[in-house]
């Protein structure tokens, strides 16, 4: 386990970080979320606190973040390693764009799902799912809060 806190990493092993880390780890969780959502929206959409939609949230959230993630590995991350952060400040401002549209759709997780809260009565599938969506929420605004506030931050002070 690493013990050294990824905010201070250098830049390269930050970038490394991220990608092993963030990009793999979202890159695993949606698939699996996406398929017990919509098995729980299958068996349980009649039940009043059913999260009707989230599959569907959560395919739109997985192909936004691919894209994302897809600029980053092949445009941005590249430039940085290059040491051409002042130059990257376009496509950083795009991220962070990007990055508020994630926040929201994140908000959106929370509004369907009643804070990632099962109801009492919840099966098996549906408490493996809700707790599968608080890991991604949490490793989601880490990745975007070490991208933003030191990567990004640290590219355009170079």
């Amino acid at each position: 386990m690493n013990t050294i806190a990824p905010d201070t990493l250098p830049q390269a092993q930050l970038i490394e970080h991220l990608l092993e880390r963030y990009h793999a780890r979202h890159r695993e969780q949606l698939p699996e979320l996406i398929r017990l959502a919509s098995r729980v929206e299958q068996v349980h959409g009649h039940h009043l606190a059913c999260p009707n939609g989230l599959a569907d949230l959560l395919r739109d959230i997985e192909q936004e973040l691919e894209g994302h993630m897809l600029k980053e590995e092949q445009v941005l991350f590249p430039m940085l390693q290059m040491g051409l952060g002042p130059q990257a400040a376009p496509p950083i401002q795009v991220m962070r764009l990007e990055h508020e549209q994630h926040g929201q759709a994140l908000e959106q997780l929370q509004a369907l799902t009643n804070h990632i809260q099962p109801p009492s009565d919840a099966c098996n599938t549906w408490r493996a799912l809700y707790h599968g969506l608080e890991v991604f929420h949490g490793d989601l605004l880490e990745h975007i809060h070490l991208e933003n506030d030191v990567l990004f931050v640290r590219a355009l002070k170079a």
